[in-house]
């Protein structure tokens, strides 16, 4: 008896410790499955083919970090904009703001606002194949607009030779080539063509999808890019990196000032300066044909589209954490990429967006 009663407190000592282990093993596998979910967490997006080239350069530097994955695919801001309206998508992406129309339609669907949140900003350059010319042709918005209206028809034209009386311009006939797809590209393009142009904002007017009135369609930046390249005598307009990419000369354009003004990063900052400092509280606004004696005049934002309010909270936690470090570490890869990140003042305009979004009506904790 003495003997039995002697193990019980060692019987009851293990017990105790046994029940300690399974509670402590217990939540480490919560923890473990609860990281292991989050760093298999899959954000899904569509839209813009303009930031393509940095978007995806985020996206792999992020899931080394994180191990978020986005699946993003580039179909043109047309299409991320119809993706984002039903519903399809996380996130979408456009270089050309939606309409006031389209925002009604996205909260009747889906029932939250949608914000606009830039992420860079990027040069739509004006893109030519003319063997024996090289680099360094000169256009401005009258002639470019004319070109694409169809009211230029050759490369000799005397307005042409006028902006380059060094340029030994061939008698062969322009081809115009254009985007088939919707896209925020030719927004930004359309958009500048009807602030030079009064005919070509009566006639086309600007929008992510027009009636053009000559040309071939290509789909996307690289289908356009590919149609330059293989067609000489061939005009058109690309984001800056594909044209560089696929080593395409492109035209400097005359800007407000009556300069010629070549797309770098430099003169895409100096055309969002102005805009910088008079943005709306949407943050949708234009930057084509901006004031300033080196601005390039054919510039534009780029931006994400997010629900205000997203219903999943692991992927609204993880879209957050993901936009602060696009506005913040995200910018340093801008121009290695032929993009220009955004001015300080946007940055900030751009944290204090991201700070609203919200899942199930309740703010989101990043601790």
């Amino acid at each position: 008896m003495l003997n039995k009663t002697k193990t019980r407190p060692h019987l009851a000592e293990s017990c105790i410790a046994g029940k300690i282990k399974k509670v402590f093993l217990s939540l480490f596998l919560v923890m473990i499955s609860s990281s292991m979910t989050f760093a298999q967490l899959q954000l899904n997006g569509a839209g813009a083919t303009f930031p393509y080239v940095i978007y995806m350069k985020w996206f792999d530097e992020y899931k080394k970090e994180t191990g978020i994955q986005f699946n993003y695919q580039s179909i043109g801001s047309g299409g991320g904009i119809r993706q984002i309206i039903e519903g399809t998508v996380d996130f979408g992406a456009s270089d050309g703001p939606m309409s006031d129309q389209q925002l009604k339609e996205a909260l009747q669907k889906r029932g939250t606002e949608i914000l606009h949140i830039p992420t860079v900003m990027g040069a739509v350059v004006v893109s030519y194949n003319l063997p024996g010319v090289g680099k360094g042709l000169n256009l401005d918005g009258s002639v470019l607009a004319d070109i694409f209206l169809g009211k230029i028809t050759k490369w000799n034209d005397k307005r042409i030779k006028a902006m380059n009386p060094n340029k030994n311009l061939p008698d062969r006939y322009i081809v115009v080539a254009h985007r088939s797809d919707g896209s925020g590209t030719t927004y930004i393009f359309t958009d500048y063509l009807s602030k030079v142009s009064k005919t070509w904002e009566t006639k086309v007017g600007r929008g992510t999808s027009v009636s053009w009135p000559v040309g071939l369609g290509g789909k996307g930046n690289e289908g356009v890019a590919g149609l330059i390249k293989q067609t000489e005598g061939s005009i058109g307009y690309v984001e800056l990196a594909y044209a560089v990419q696929n080593n395409i000369f492109y035209a400097s354009m005359k800007n407000r000032a009556g300069n010629f003004i070549e797309p770098t990063f430099n003169s895409v900052t100096a055309a969002a300066e102005g805009a910088s400092k008079n943005m709306p509280k949407d943050l949708r606004v234009s930057i084509t044909n901006a004031e300033g004696k080196n601005s390039y005049p054919i510039s534009g934002f780029t931006w994400l589209l997010i629900y205000k309010d997203m219903k999943d909270a692991s992927k609204a936690t993880a879209m957050v954490k993901f936009l602060n470090w696009a506005m913040e570490k995200g910018q340093s890869f801008a121009t290695s990429l032929y993009y220009a990140p955004l001015p300080k003042e946007v940055v900030k305009l751009c944290k204090s967006k991201i700070a609203v979004i919200t899942s199930g009506g309740k703010k989101i904790n990043l601790k």
